[in-house]
């Protein structure tokens, strides 16, 4: 991968690209990585059957991992249990 990520990043970045909810334009507004690049990261860093399940899921419509299929009333990026995000830094509670 030609980005220098940590592996802190490179973990939440697997974490949110596998969450049904967070779209790629979440994934792009924290850590700068456009869909195709995610795409990318997830067939390196995970399995074979896994990244073929992912995009399976994310293909399937049931996942709302592209802004235009989610329904217009979900107007934030993570789940409303999730910690508090600000940009690429996690917050403490």
């Amino acid at each position: 991968m030609p980005q220098n990520f940590t592996e802190r990043q490179l973990d939440r970045i697997v974490e949110m690209a596998w969450e049904d909810r967070t779209p790629f334009e979440a994934i792009a507004y924290q850590f700068g990585l456009p869909e195709k690049e995610v795409i990318r990261m997830m067939r390196y860093h995970l399995k074979r059957n896994s990244f073929k399940r992912w995009r399976k899921r994310v293909n399937s419509g049931v996942s709302q991992k592209h802004l235009k299929k989610r329904n217009p009333e979900i107007d934030r990026f993570k789940c409303s249990r999730q910690k508090n995000i600000t940009r690429n830094r996690i917050s403490k509670r």
